[in-house]
C-alpha cells in the first residue's frame, strides 16, 4: 500500500486524505494548529464543480444546512447616509448553477469529518525536513518516509519553502481582514450583511446561522506591498486602522474593537504563480501551490478541485507519482490561469480604485439585483471566463472510485 503525507488540514488536505483514503492509499495528514481552526475564519463561495465533488463525498447536505443564509446586502457609499438594498440571491443565481456560501472553518470541519476514520491526522505539528526519497522529519513525530508527500498547508505553505526555496508572491494590490465582533453588532440579522465602500477601501459586517459571532471583512489597496510580518499582529492592526481611518462611523466602531478579545485575520492578496508544483516525490494542492488571490480568485472551490483531480490521478496511476503529477498539473493548470487573470479584474472591482468605481460597483449590485433572475443568468453564461468561470470548471469522474 502507498504511504502519503499531506501537510495541512484547512480544505485541500482533508478533501485529499477522503479521496486518497477510499482509493486505498495510506495518508496521514500532519496539520501545525493544535485542533481544527473554528475560529476568525471567513465565508467562502463553492461553485458547481465543488458541490458535485462534495456530493460525490456524501457531504452535500451538511454543507447546504451549514450555509450562511445571506440574502440580502446594505451597500453605503464613502460620504452617503442612504444605503442601496442588493439581493444577493439574484446575484449568486448569475454566477453559479450551484452555489453555497458558508464559513471556511464549518467547511474544513465538515470535510475533515468525511475521511477523519480512513487517514492518520497530527494535530500541533509541523514537518521540518524533506528529503529527496520521500524521508520527513518533524517537530514532535518521530521521522517516517513516505511514497508522496503533499503540501496542502495554504499560502505560506512550509512544504513550498521545504522543497523549492522561497518562492515569489506576487502582489495583487489589496488586502484582507476578518475581525470576530459581538452577534449584536449585526442588528440586521444573519441574513441581511452590511457594506461600506469608498475609493480603494471596502468593509462589511455579517453574521452567520451557524456563528455565535459577527465578522467584520476588511478589503482595502495599497499599490506596493506593506511593511509587517504575517506573525506581527499588532502592526496588522496599526496598518488595518490607518487604512480605514473615517470611512464611516459605524465602521470606525468595529475598529475600536481591535484590542479586544475577538479572533483576527490580516493578509495580503496575492498570487503564486508556478507553472510547475511539483518536484520529486513531492507536489502541492490549493493555495499552497496555486493560489490565485484570496477573497477574490475563487481560492477554496480551486482547492477543492485541485485536490479531487490530485487524488484521482494518484489512483488511475496505481501511485505512480511521476505520471499522476504529469496528469495533475496538465488538468489544473488551465483553471489556475484562467482564476489569476479572473482575481486581478475581481480585485479592482471589489475594491474600487476611483470614486467612479464606487458608482459602478454600487450600481452595478443593484441593476443585477433588479433584473429578472433567468435575464441574469443568461446574460453571466455568455462568458464562461468572467462571471462564470468558476461554475465551468470541468469534472471528471475517475474511474477508480
Amino acid at each position: 500500500m502507498k504511504s502519503i503525507l499531506i501537510s495541512g488540514a484547512s480544505v485541500a488536505g482533508p478533501v485529499l486524505a477522503y479521496w486518497l483514503a477510499r482509493y486505498g492509499f495510506d495518508v496521514t495528514v500532519v496539520e501545525r494548529a493544535p485542533a481544527l481552526r473554528k475560529t476568525g475564519g471567513h465565508a467562502v463561495d463553492l461553485f458547481r464543480p465543488a458541490m458535485e465533488i462534495s456530493e460525490r463525498m456524501g457531504v452535500l447536505p451538511r454543507i447546504e444546512a451549514a450555509a450562511t443564509g445571506a440574502t440580502r446586502m446594505s451597500v453605503v457609499r464613502e460620504g452617503r447616509r442612504k444605503a442601496v438594498d442588493v439581493d444577493l440571491g439574484k446575484i449568486f443565481q448569475a454566477t453559479s448553477d450551484r452555489h453555497v456560501e458558508i464559513m471556511r472553518d464549518d467547511l474544513a470541519e465538515i470535510y475533515y469529518d468525511a475521511g477523519k476514520d480512513h487517514a492518520r491526522y497530527l494535530f500541533g505539528d509541523s514537518i521540518t525536513r524533506i528529503g529527496p526519497d520521500g524521508e520527513a522529519e518533524f517537530e514532535r513525530s518521530a521521522p517516517g518516509r513516505y511514497d508522496v508527500i503533499i503540501g496542502a498547508d495554504g499560502l505560506h505553505s512550509t512544504v513550498r519553502r521545504l522543497v523549492f526555496g522561497e518562492v515569489p508572491e506576487h502582489h495583487v494590490g489589496g488586502y484582507l481582514a476578518v475581525l470576530s465582533l459581538p452577534k449584536d453588532l449585526a442588528a440586521a440579522g444573519e441574513a441581511h450583511s452590511r457594506l461600506h465602500v469608498g475609493v480603494n477601501r471596502a468593509a462589511a459586517l455579517y453574521t452567520a446561522r451557524t456563528l455565535p459571532d459577527a465578522r467584520a471583512v476588511f478589503l482595502f489597496n495599497r499599490p506596493e506591498p506593506l511593511d509587517y510580518h504575517h506573525r506581527d499582529v499588532p502592526r496588522q492592526k496599526e496598518l488595518l486602522r490607518q487604512a480605514f481611518a473615517g470611512l464611516n462611523p459605524e465602521v470606525d466602531g468595529w475598529l475600536a474593537r481591535l484590542d479586544g478579545d475577538g479572533a483576527f485575520y490580516f493578509d495580503s492578496i496575492t498570487q503564486l504563480r508556478l507553472d510547475s508544483w511539483s518536484r520529486g516525490r513531492v507536489t502541492l494542492a490549493g493555495d499552497a501551490g496555486y493560489c490565485p488571490g484570496p477573497a477574490v480568485g475563487g481560492s477554496t472551490s480551486l482547492a477543492v478541485v485541485g485536490a479531487y483531480v490530485l487524488a484521482g490521478e494518484l489512483a488511475e496511476a496505481g501511485g505512480d507519482h511521476e505520471a499522476a503529477f504529469q496528469a495533475y498539473e496538465r488538468q489544473v493548470l488551465p483553471l489556475v490561469q484562467a482564476s489569476r487573470k479572473f482575481a486581478l479584474g475581481a480585485a479592482k472591482t471589489l475594491i474600487p480604485g476611483s470614486r467612479a468605481a464606487v458608482w459602478g460597483l454600487v450600481n452595478g449590485a443593484r441593476v443585477a439585483a433588479a433584473l429578472p433572475a433567468g435575464v441574469s443568468r443568461t446574460l453571466a453564461k455568455l462568458n464562461s471566463k468572467g462571471l462564470r468561470l468558476h461554475d465551468s470548471m470541468p469534472v471528471r469522474d475517475y474511474a477508480a472510485g
